[in-house]
């Protein structure tokens, strides 16, 4: 075998796997690609111990989540990305340990932010119950 046949072997091995990307370990749970021990969930690829998620990308230990890329370690996050160890977040990119954020971007440690602005809980909770429903976010 040369360089040329053993390139040409391990791209066709490649090829075929992504085709077919199995997930192990994965119960009631449908739509799934390379996932490994997801349950209850759909629509991922290549997610590993997420729970009660759908349509998530390259994720990892999400609970109720929906819609988010690269995010790990995480609960009830929405369309959120590169996000970790936090909740309740909603559009955020890049935040780190924080809790009911919507719409920020490299937040860390930080609660009721709003496009990296803090409110109060109450004005948080009014402000963002009005924009979901002018964004149609449920």
């Amino acid at each position: 075998m040369n360089r040329a046949e053993f390139l040409a072997e391990q791209n066709r091995l490649t090829r075929e796997f992504e085709d077919d990307a199995p997930s192990t370990g994965c119960i009631s749970s449908t739509n799934l690609k390379a996932c490994s021990m997801c349950m209850f969930s759909e629509g991922l690829e290549n997610c590993y111990r997420c729970t009660h998620c759908a349509d998530c990308l390259n994720c990892s230990n999400l609970s109720h989540s929906r819609g988010c890329e690269a995010c790990h370690s995480s609960a009830y996050i929405t369309g959120s990305k590169y996000c970790t160890g936090s909740a309740y977040l909603i559009q955020c990119t890049s935040c780190s340990d924080c809790t009911y954020c919507f719409g920020c971007v490299g937040l860390v440690k930080k609660d009721f932010h709003l496009l990296n602005v803090g409110y109060s809980r109450n004005e948080y909770f009014q402000l963002v119950g009005k924009l979901k429903k002018e964004l149609g976010i449920r």
